[in-house]
């Protein structure tokens, strides 16, 4: 039985195949080093053509001090080097501990992940023996910018951030993705049915791209049955692109759905650099045991390669690695479903794979890579043009306000008192939700309410100094002004949601 394995190129044109290439290498935390010293003995078996420099990142880190996890000379090699395969990393809990992964994928701009997730039935058993998805995930906006507030007693928020640049990279490399390795149709998730403006960017930006690429079908779902159909129906999907925090729940998903989370490799893909490094995480508790499985670094080195312009070594690995499976070879993750004899270790698996070295798989599907062209990647467009400024006029503000103990219609009246020059209070919501006017006894409200102002009677647009003073008669008047943001119009077109019910 035939079954499909990733030839993707992720086609970042790397420096001349003949070349010895300088990379950066983090062994990283718990099984990081083990399944990093089993990859890069593989790679060396293989005749990789690099030049690996070793770097420290993660917990030590942390508690050495340095509140990202990476030492400020470390970043030196990333930029010189420019291809960085890291072993995973565990974050402490609690303090001021920043994500590592979040810090370089926005530090260095790696705006893309890409995850190739496919089956190899029967060798590793699945329900899905014919999957063959790759997930295309924007990388570093959305609620991953990590701006949070506590704003009262009773509410924290998360901000949003979806910019129209950002659409268009990931949107443009899917697409390119897609052309450049004979993928037929391209999948857009959002949840632009209830946020309309910040996931309805990325859903219009999908559709403005697709009209450049008409020999891709392209569909658009809502990523809650859209999760639901991938979980059940893989087999109906070829790549998804989707905003950040939706792309990091649908591959892990995807690759777990393919038999084993421990097989995936990824690729973060930025103009000048690029990162490579298993999906799972650091796995603690078997750590130093010698049992973890190398083969999510294994292929996220093979997509490496093949950045770097080492086709022939990237596909040299990756057939003797689908060999491994064919002859049965296993690790303890994979051991169960009828397996005969005993699970090997990391460096026994790395071994396996490099007798097999110059073999062709039988029944799982050969895989062969190009080099991408030197002059630039497919896949990594150029950064979007800026469009001309629009037309933006002001047209209100809404003021939230901490307050406990009251009903929308007292606080609705403490408001009225303030005299506020150019402007009229209009509705006020809580927790999303109108409440003033017309609001419902049933309605339960905590203690965080947004109060929004609009311009008098037949004003079009009010003053910032009017604003100013509303806020500054709100403040004599002991309301707790928490936050405000502007309402405005560009090109005439309003630039905020209305209110449930409004």
């Amino acid at each position: 039985m035939k079954n499909d394995v990733p030839t993707d190129l992720l086609a970042t044109a790397g420096p001349a195949p003949s070349a010895l290439v300088p990379i950066t290498v983090a062994q990283g935390d718990g099984i990081g080093p083990e399944i990093m010293a089993a990859t890069l003995k593989v790679l060396a078996a293989a005749g990789a053509r690099i030049a690996p420099e070793t770097i420290d990142i993660g917990e030590k880190l942390y508690h050495a001090g340095h509140g990202s996890g990476i030492a400020p000379e470390a970043w030196d090699s990333l930029r010189r080097t420019r291809v960085f395969l890291k072993g995973p990393i565990t974050t402490p809990q609690g303090g001021g501990y920043k994500s590592l992964n979040v810090t370089i994928r926005k530090t260095l701009g790696l705006y893309a992940n890409v995850r190739p997730c496919v089956s190899y039935a029967p060798f590793v058993p699945t329900r899905h023996p014919k999957m063959n998805v790759v997930i295309v995930r924007e990388n570093e906006e959305d609620l991953y910018a990590g701006i949070e507030h506590r704003q009262t007693d009773e509410v924290v928020q998360c901000l949003k951030l979806i910019t129209r640049p950002g659409c268009e990279k990931i949107v443009r490399y899917a697409f390119e993705y897609a052309r450049a390795n004979g993928r037929r149709k391209l999948t857009c998730m959002t949840k632009d049915n209830i946020m309309k403006m910040t996931d309805g960017l990325f859903h219009r930006v999908f559709d403005e791209i697709s009209a450049d690429y008409p020999e891709i079908t392209t569909e658009h779902m809502i990523i809650d049955i859209g999760a639901a159909r991938l979980a059940t129906r893989p087999e109906q999907f070829d790549v998804i692109v989707t905003p950040n925090l939706y792309g990091d729940i649908l591959s892990d998903i995807a690759a777990e759905l393919t038999g084993s989370v421990g097989l995936a490799g990824s690729a973060n893909i930025g103009e000048h650099v690029a990162m490579f490094e298993a999906i799972h995480g650091s796995a603690p508790d078997i750590a130093g045991r010698g049992m973890a499985n190398p083969s999510g670094l294994l292929l996220a080195a093979v997509m490496m390669l093949v950045h770097i312009r080492q086709a022939d070594i990237a596909a040299r690995i990756h057939n003797a690695w689908l060999c491994t499976l064919e002859d049965g070879v296993f690790t303890a993750d994979l051991a169960g479903a009828g397996r005969v004899g005993r699970p090997f270790g990391s460096m026994d698996f790395a071994d396996a794979i490099i007798e097999r070295l110059g073999r062709m798989p039988a029944q799982l599907r050969a895989v062969q890579y190009q080099n991408p062209a030197p002059s630039r990647e497919a896949g990594t467009p150029a950064s979007p043009a800026r469009r001309p400024p629009a037309r933006k006029a002001l047209v209100g503000v809404d003021v939230f306000v901490h307050a406990a103990a009251t009903g929308a219609d007292d606080l609705a009246r403490r408001l009225q008192a303030c005299h506020a020059e150019g402007l009229r209070l209009q509705m006020i919501t809580n927790r999303g939700v109108k409440v003033w006017p017309g609001g419902f006894p049933e309605t339960f409200c905590t203690d965080h309410w947004r109060c929004r102002f609009v311009g008098g009677e037949g004003a079009d647009t009010v003053a910032l100094r009017d604003i100013i003073g509303l806020l500054e008669a709100l403040i004599d008047a002991g309301i707790d002004v928490i936050k405000t943001e502007n309402l405005c119009t560009f090109d005439g077109e309003r630039g905020f949601a209305l209110g449930q019910g409004q």
